[in-house]
């Protein structure tokens, strides 16, 4: 029998100790370190404008059109005739037969191949389907995308064998949902220290553990489980992947969390206790769950900014209705400066990242560029500023903003849940990596180049041997590549002239600048591996800028690029233009300020700051309140060992 869980350890003296070091190298030998295709995103950050690479504006084959069109539009229908988002959000629970609807209509197979009795859509009507049904209900949203976008499906489409994909495919496609299972009490973004274990026994592996936060964990079928593999006679060991049955003997979904939005969210605690999963149903080889979860993200982040997209075309709608009713000192709040300069960055920012995920799907689809940035950068930008146009909607409609929709209706206003739509959005900024995290990710991949040539300079436990080598390497690298930074087509007035077309406004300046923006990125990161080398990874404040400024170029470039596209599409041409202009002149306000920021900042002083706060320097600033918070650790209890607690897992039938 296990302890009562009062007296049970800490949940951290049963997760592996490991060092700073250590947890950075199982990081890096999980991620994938070649560059087999090219990507636009790590050309810029490298000094080079590709647009080549990204203009024309690459379109989706006419039949893949046909069924993503054909699918939106059943989708819609069901939407309207049957999802009450309202009451969803009343009930913290999207209805049974909701579910078995979004079944019949196929929705859990909408990436899966025909083949298995899925719709087979392409990522970019994948995506245009989020968008759609999380505006409907968010939470909908949230079941959709974390079934298929990080769920059991995405993996075995990518690392699965045959069999695996016949037994399980169809099964995904039609009746089960599925849950992704990595986060544990206390292991988050740092998988070195992943507790759960699979222990070979004969033809099974034997799963103890426990897992937090799993989306669709309280009502699925099926499950993708990282657990760690030791290393014995026979056995690699590490990190590994399994496909396991949710209802298996020793599986407890222990609690369902409830959150500050996506109320309707089955997201719980899961439990396992001498889980037997055969061998059969590892996905990929031992030590290789790891990697299998980030490749499955580089795709599957373009799920969440897809539905910040929608909820940026559903801000602007509200937006544009109320500011052109409501009234102040004689005139629509629209036209004061001081709301209309919130409509058009809600306006330019819905356009821009709309095109940066239809750009990065649509490249996706393609499979001729390596978009692992582009979709990391995806991810970042629309879960920062679909936090911001939600918040900007809030205020703009004032106090109606912060009142909840039933309020609204029940003194008979228009029910807009305005608060909802800024606590469901929220979340984007810690989900599939938290706004931090992206920030460190993508900086690894935008210095890889650097630190192949140059890395081994830097690191402590090479030899001299290899340093000089090192050396040298990097001489020759930076001889051809430094030169290049100095001049570019973006100090020439005539480059990129096709965005300048008569009688529209002019996107080819804006191009230059990204140009231009893009060497001076690269000379920044070169300087500050110069400067600081061994400890560039502590400066976390520089390199989130860094990669800040490449998400706003990024989406400018996607900006200008989805506009040109329209224009030659005799589509909203000359109105795209215009928004593509708003948005880059914008965004240009903000790269500058990261560009000054990059040197001119408080990083140093935060430092102490929090030295000293951590220290308890500054506990006399607490005095004075009274603290609500509840008793309990800080990190729930871990231990392996049978749940002591009700089942509350119940799939959908």
């Amino acid at each position: 029998m296990s302890a009562p869980s009062a007296q049970r350890p800490s949940a951290r003296q049963h997760t592996p100790k490991v060092s700073e070091r250590e947890a950075r190298q199982v990081a890096e030998d999980a991620r994938e370190r070649d560059w087999h295709k090219p990507s636009f995103a790590k050309e810029l950050f490298l000094g080079r404008f590709r647009l080549d690479l990204i203009h024309p504006h690459p379109l989706p084959a006419g039949e893949d059109v046909r069924r993503g069109e054909e699918f939106l539009a059943r989708l819609r229908e069901f939407c309207d005739s049957r999802v009450d988002g309202a009451l969803i959000e009343r009930e913290a629970k999207i209805p049974d037969e909701v579910v078995n609807g979004l079944k019949e209509l196929g929705a859990l197979g909408m990436k899966i191949d025909v083949k298995y009795g899925g719709l087979g859509l392409t990522q970019v009507y994948y995506n245009k389907a989020l968008a759609l049904v999380g505006s409907a209900s968010p939470a909908i949203g949230a079941l959709l995308s974390a079934h298929q976008s990080i769920g059991v499906p995405q993996p075995l489409k990518t690392f699965g064998s045959q069999e695996q994909k016949d037994t399980f495919l169809p099964r995904l496609a039609r009746t089960d949902i599925s849950a992704f299972l990595l986060t544990e009490p206390d292991v988050g973004s740092d998988p070195a220290r992943l507790a759960t274990s699979a222990v070979p026994d004969g033809s099974d592996y034997v799963l103890d553990g426990v897992k937090l936060w799993t989306t669709n964990g309280v009502v699925a079928d099926l499950l993708v489980v990282m657990a760690r593999v030791p290393k014995s006679e026979g056995h690699k060991g590490g990190i590994t992947a399994f496909v396991v049955e949710a209802d298996s003997p020793g599986i407890t979904v222990e609690n369902r969390n409830a959150f500050m939005g996506l109320r309707g969210l089955e997201n719980g605690v899961t439990r396992f206790h001498q889980v037997r999963v055969p061998a059969a149903n590892r996905i990929g080889p031992e030590g290789a769950g790891l990697k299998i979860a980030l490749t499955t993200l580089n795709t599957g982040r373009l799920s969440l900014p897809a539905m910040c997209v929608g909820s940026g075309k559903w801000c602007l709608k509200i937006a544009r209705e109320w500011s052109a009713v409501r009234e102040q000192w004689g005139r629509p709040v629209a036209r004061h400066e001081a709301v209309g300069s919130k409509i058009s960055f809600i306006a330019a920012t819905t356009f821009a990242l709309e095109a940066v995920v239809d750009l990065a799907s649509q490249m996706a689809d393609e499979n001729r560029n390596d978009i692992r940035i582009e979709a990391a950068l995806a991810k970042l930008l629309g879960s920062e500023m679909g936090c911001l146009m939600a918040d900007e909607l809030v205020q703009i409609r004032g106090g109606r903003g912060f009142e909840t929709a039933d309020s609204l209706a029940a003194r008979g206003e228009r029910a807009v849940p305005a608060e909802q739509m800024l606590r469901d959005m929220r979340i984007n900024r810690i989900f599939e990596g938290s706004t931090e995290i992206m920030h460190l990710l993508i900086a690894r991949e935008a210095v890889d180049a650097h630190l192949k040539v140059a890395g081994d300079i830097i690191d402590p436990d090479k030899p001299l041997s290899a340093k000089a080598k090192a050396g040298a390497n990097a001489a020759g690298f930076y001889a051809r590549w430094l030169p290049k930074l100095v001049a570019g087509p973006g100090q020439l007035p005539g480059t990129y002239a096709e965005f300048n077309p008569a009688g529209h406004a002019d996107l080819s300046n804006h191009l230059r600048y990204v140009e231009r923006s893009s060497r001076k990125l690269a000379r920044s990161t070169f300087y500050a591996m110069s400067r600081w080398q061994g400890r560039m990874e502590t400066k976390q404040g520089f390199l989130g800028r860094i990669v800040d400024i490449g998400a706003e170029l990024f989406a400018m470039s996607a900006a200008c690029v989805r506009a040109e596209l329209l224009r030659t599409g005799d589509d909203h041409g000359r109105e795209a233009y215009q928004l593509a202009d708003a948005f880059c002149h914008q965004s240009r306000v903000r790269v500058e300020e990261l560009f000054t920021r990059l040197w001119s900042n408080t990083d140093e002083l935060d430092r102490r700051v929090v030295e000293g706060v951590l220290s308890g320097t500054y506990t006399w600033l607490e005095e004075g309140i009274i603290d609500p918070s509840g008793e309990g650790p800080w990190i729930a209890d871990a231990t392996p060992g049978p749940s002591t607690r009700d089942n509350v897992h119940r799939p959908i039938r």
